[in-house]
């Protein structure tokens, strides 16, 4: 029997699988359909991304994909278009996942009621309070946490034992979570991204993170008050000192502990893992650690830990040759744009003596990301000189090999080394 291809809904495009890649479109005589890519499946994206990326980079700068229900844009030049251009491609999308997960937050708000949220978030995460007041914490922190690593000893996870709490616990102090731990960031953060990401609606998912904004709410309520009365530096208490309403106090600190755990905790555990795999720019940056905030940057564009977000476009359009109705559900593919061939020579490859161009991995426009500062601060600044100084001979484990996942966020799930002791 057979069985009809799959069609865009927007369109009504087929899919045409077996045909022959289309070269991309550069100008809107040679307007085209999205082609259906029907057989990209959530799980490979789970598993592995990167060569479904290329595969539809080789086709088509966008597709529509049934198994995400979005189009998914691959090309760094649509990607980058849609990130300047917010008039016709909304972040306030319907439907929103993330809006489910974690509330109406900053990121799904275009100007002017974005501008207003992220500007509630300057005085927390300016470079000038991070050089004077958190590099010190982190400092601390790093000291802290990447002591335990060592007296648990080689063999050790890389991730879980050091990577996850000191991140988390770093974030904790920047939030002003005074009366949650580590391990509650850790387990709120995981349990909201999964809902973020949810893309097969599982119930379970939904049921975690519904239970985690529950008790993300009780903490707010909890510090709000008493941070009014004993202010700090942590973004918390600068919220509580303005006349922004709970529920936006409430969702921006959710997207917070999404974004700004898993980010910074993806990146150092990535970045480790690379220059591992990699012994001859391991070596440089031993023998010169002013390479590290290169190779954090080089980490970020190779994987791009928040590999994707979403868009929807606000009128009828044409996007690198191709037409997209209005209400198009996009997914702004992070993850392959910063591996366009088109820009990148050699994107599949880790080089921290590449060529600097800007990658795409902290967004761009109005919604360039706002933790970037604190993430190249706690990670480039503190964590990876110190990981290599103090881990001599540091090395993955050939017993146990590692292990990374994911698409939507990307980051090492299993990440035994072992030292010399």
């Amino acid at each position: 029997m057979s069985t009809a291809p799959a069609t865009c809904p927007f369109t009504g495009a087929h899919a045409t699988p077996g045909t022959a890649p289309v070269p991309h479109a550069s100008t809107e005589s040679a307007v085209r359909e999205a082609p259906v890519a029907d057989w990209v499946k959530i799980e490979d994206l789970y598993r592995d991304p990167f060569p479904i990326y290329q595969r539809l980079r080789a086709e088509a700068p966008l597709h529509w994909v049934p198994a995400v229900n979005r189009y998914m844009v691959t090309s760094y030049a649509a990607c980058h278009e849609i990130e300047q251009d917010e008039a016709r491609f909304s972040a306030n999308e319907r439907n929103s996942l993330m809006k489910r997960s974690m509330g109406h937050s900053m990121l799904r708000k275009d100007n002017p009621e974005h501008q207003v949220d992220r500007d509630s978030y300057g005085a927390t995460l300016r470079p000038g309070t991070i050089k004077k007041h958190w590099n010190g914490i982190f400092a601390q922190n790093n000291e802290k946490y990447l002591g335990q690593l060592l007296a648990k000893g080689p063999g050790s996870d890389f991730v879980w034992d050091y990577a996850a709490p000191y991140t988390a616990e770093n974030l904790r102090l920047i939030c002003g979570f005074h009366n949650a731990t580590q391990q509650d960031m850790q387990r709120w953060s995981q349990t909201m991204i999964d809902g973020t990401g949810n893309y097969a609606d599982d119930p379970e998912v939904w049921a975690k993170a519904e239970a985690s904004s529950a008790e993300v709410d009780a903490a707010i309520d909890e510090m709000l008050p008493y941070l009014a009365k004993n202010p700090d530096h942590s973004l918390l208490s600068n919220l509580a000192s303005m006349p922004i309403p709970l529920e936006a106090i409430r969702a921006n600190l959710k997207m917070t502990i999404g974004g700004g755990l898993n980010e910074p905790r993806d990146v150092l555990a990535t970045t480790v893992w690379a220059l591992m795999e990699n012994p001859e720019q391991l070596q440089a940056v031993r023998q010169d650690p002013a390479l590290l905030p290169k190779a954090f940057e080089e980490s970020v564009r190779w994987v791009a830990p928040i590999g994707m977000y979403p868009r929807e476009t606000t009128q009828e359009l044409v996007l690198e040759g191709i037409s997209l109705p209005a209400g198009a559900r996009l997914g702004v593919v992070l993850g392959a744009a910063n591996r366009d061939p088109l820009v990148f020579e050699d994107p599949e490859t880790f080089n921290i003596f590449r060529e600097k161009k800007p990658h795409l991995a902290f967004g761009g426009g109005v919604h360039f990301c706002a933790g970037t500062w604190i993430a190249r601060a706690q990670v480039a600044q503190v964590a990876l000189p110190a990981v290599f100084e103090k881990l001599p001979n540091l090395r993955l484990d050939p017993a146990t090999a590692s292990v990374d996942a994911g698409w939507v966020f990307r980051g090492m799930t299993k990440m035994p080394v072992l030292w010399d002791a």
